[in-house]
């Protein structure tokens, strides 16, 4: 199954030098002054993330003298369009790192290519599982160098003032948030901005109340949407989350003015900067829920100037071994290289280990396999807004339901 088959993908923590990120680009790599530019579109905005980039520039720079690498920050939602635009002009990055999502509508835009050939002759190709493949009517169009999920962070300083202890079901959780707004705190933080990161973060909860794309009903949505308006309107969860990205609500978290934030293995750093104890245990949901296996995929520009030096990049830095344990090391990413899988460093980590068994336990395939690949950007975009509009109250649940499953339904039939 290809959730055990990333399950064994994990891989150790170890940490390398720092470089100050290059200034942007809005283009494709070039040559000046005797040196090379490469330049790099994505889409981490977190200090983590963004520090995780510096040092795989560092590194990769020590090799190729001459060689400056320009990073430029996309908006998530913006990554597809503005990459798509770019290559209608016949430009873009040298190298593109992207949401899962983004694949099929790249591919058909001509800004990414098949990297069959290329990964064919990789000496490292072997060490990748297929459900780290992204590709489209068999061929290859990219590869996550890492897996992210999404876990339940709590507050362990103010459970144990609560008298409280880690809920394993979403009755326990909710005994605990009334507690926590009893006592002034806020319940949990998540995210509820439209589009797609709103899609990963309402799938475990909607999958466990059996939704699923294969047969998708209203009911289950129905049910997710009235218990988020129910934790909205006791408190439990602010309506502002409906604007909330993914670094606005866990920067509350790590304040502690919550219990609970379901967010991922990307704010290790951040989390380490929380002044109370803390850890991370499975989403408390039901054996019919899970959680996306995400993480950005990565290939190089169709219209890069450099593209040898873009494939020895990604080889480099988010391929190799040495690579994605930097990326580990800044983030808390899941490496998806499995030769050193059979570290202790994940082990032996009280938050790594975690998300480890997060991944067995709960671990789904992202995008899901059930969703036409052609249909996957607007099939999450879509049910991303209606996560939003349940959270923000533009409408009662078994109306906002009805309506994602009327618009849904033609996306899911190919």
């Amino acid at each position: 199954m290809r959730n055990a088959r990333l399950a064994r993908a994990l891989v150790a923590l170890v940490g390398t030098a720092t470089l100050g990120l290059a200034a942007c680009s809005s283009g494709s790599g070039g040559t000046a002054g005797g040196s090379t530019t490469l330049t790099v579109w994505h889409y981490y905005n977190t200090d983590g993330q963004v520090q995780g980039l510096e040092r795989l520039a560092t590194a990769f720079k020590a090799k190729h003298s001459g060689v400056h690498v320009q990073f430029q920050y996309v908006p998530v939602e913006q990554m597809t369009t503005k990459a798509v635009t770019a290559a209608g002009s016949k430009k873009g990055p040298d190298v593109l790192v992207f949401g899962a999502s983004g694949t099929y509508p790249l591919a058909q835009a001509g800004a990414i290519k098949p990297m069959d050939d290329w990964w064919s002759t990789y000496p490292s190709a072997k060490q990748f599982p297929d459900g780290v493949l992204q590709k489209i009517d068999g061929k290859l169009y990219g590869v996550q160098g890492y897996v992210n999920l999404l876990g339940l962070w709590y507050n362990k300083d103010l459970l144990d003032q609560l008298g409280a202890q880690v809920p394993t079901t979403i009755p326990e959780m909710q005994d605990v948030m009334a507690k926590a707004v009893k006592a002034g705190k806020q319940g949990i933080t998540l995210t509820g901005k439209p589009g797609l990161e709103s899609q990963w973060q309402g799938f475990p909860w909607f999958t466990s109340n059996g939704f699923t794309y294969g047969d998708a009903q209203a009911a289950p949505m129905a049910q997710t949407y009235t218990m988020l308006q129910d934790w909205i309107a006791k408190g439990y969860l602010s309506k502002e989350a409906a604007t909330w990205d993914q670094v606005a609500p866990f920067q509350q978290f790590t304040a502690g003015s919550s219990v609970f934030a379901v967010n991922g293995n990307w704010q290790i750093a951040a989390a380490a900067q929380a002044k109370f104890t803390y850890g991370v245990a499975p989403l408390p949901i039901t054996s019919q829920g899970g959680v996306l296996l995400g993480g950005e995929v990565q290939n190089v520009g169709a219209f890069s100037k450099h593209p040898d030096l873009a494939k020895e990049f990604l080889e480099d830095a988010f391929f190799s071994v040495d690579g994605e344990l930097t990326l580990l090391d800044a983030f808390g990413s899941i490496p998806a290289h499995a030769e050193a899988a059979a570290s202790a460093k994940i082990s032996n980590d009280p938050i790594l280990s975690v998300f480890g068994k997060i991944v067995q336990q709960q671990g789904r395939p992202s995008p899901s396999p059930q969703v036409p690949s052609k249909s996957v950007d607007k099939v999450e975009t879509l049910v991303g807004n209606y996560w939003s509009k349940a959270i923000s109250g533009q409408g009662k649940p078994d109306q906002l339901a009805n309506e994602l499953i009327d618009q849904l339904k033609p996306l899911l039939q190919g």
